[in-house]
């Protein structure tokens, strides 16, 4: 289930919007474009941001939007989709800032198709050397795990556990099994040490607004495949 983060002129005006999306499986998060929504933005798991950019591309209220974008492409690699008039598309131009523009009247069949394609482009076009799970990022080649742009501090092991939890996401695991994966074979440690590990996993990566790993009752854990 794909999350958008939409940032809108008129809130009242996405309502429709948000409720058609919903009944095509995607969860949607609405902000006003007048506030600072970078800053909310950056604090929230989703897979796409939808941009009101129903002005004119000179205004005051255009800038600051591209501003905020660029403040966010610094911070995390999240496709912007932007949603236009006729008389707006001047507002895209070039911008870097947007990777795709949707004309109003909103066609929900062509936002839908044009989301999930946004999506599985951004996807494959990363760089093999790092997962992406929301905005939880594991950069494998620099051996380092941010959320949201913020670098995580996590032990070798925490580390090594949560890179083969999100490469395997969906999949169960007992805790003799991670222990045979992530520890190794010739690891004489009891399955405690896997529980003590996925706690201060969870501590670090984990809070209100993120949940990565699960716990299968009886069994073991996963990682989220909704993430």
């Amino acid at each position: 289930m794909y999350k958008v983060f939409i940032v809108a002129k008129e809130v009242a005006e996405i309502s429709e919007l948000d409720s058609g999306l919903n009944r095509m499986g995607l969860v949607c998060s609405i902000a006003n474009n007048s506030s600072n929504f970078s800053e909310e933005l950056i604090k929230q798991a989703c897979d796409v941001l939808f941009v009101d950019m129903d002005g004119s591309p000179a205004s005051a209220q255009t800038q600051s939007t591209l501003e905020q974008l660029r403040e966010i492409r610094r911070k995390r690699h999240l496709p912007v989709l932007a949603l236009v008039s006729i008389e707006g598309i001047g507002c895209i131009g070039s911008n870097l800032e947007i990777d795709d523009f949707v004309v109003k009247p909103w066609d929900l069949t062509e936002l839908v198709t044009r989301t999930r394609r946004i999506i599985n482009w951004t996807e494959n076009a990363e760089n093999e050397d790092s997962i992406k799970c929301g905005d939880l990022v594991i950069d494998i080649a620099k051996c380092e795990v941010s959320i949201g742009g913020k670098l995580l501090a996590l032990t070798f092991k925490e580390y090594e556990l949560l890179k083969f939890l999100a490469k395997n996401r969906g999949r169960v695991f007992t805790r003799e099994a991670l222990l045979n994966e992530v520890w190794g074979y010739d690891y004489y440690g009891g399955d405690r040490t896997v529980d003590v590990h996925i706690r201060r996993l969870r501590s670090k990566i984990e809070d209100s607004t993120h949940t990565f790993i699960e716990t299968v009752r009886n069994i073991g854990y996963k990682f989220s495949a909704e993430v």
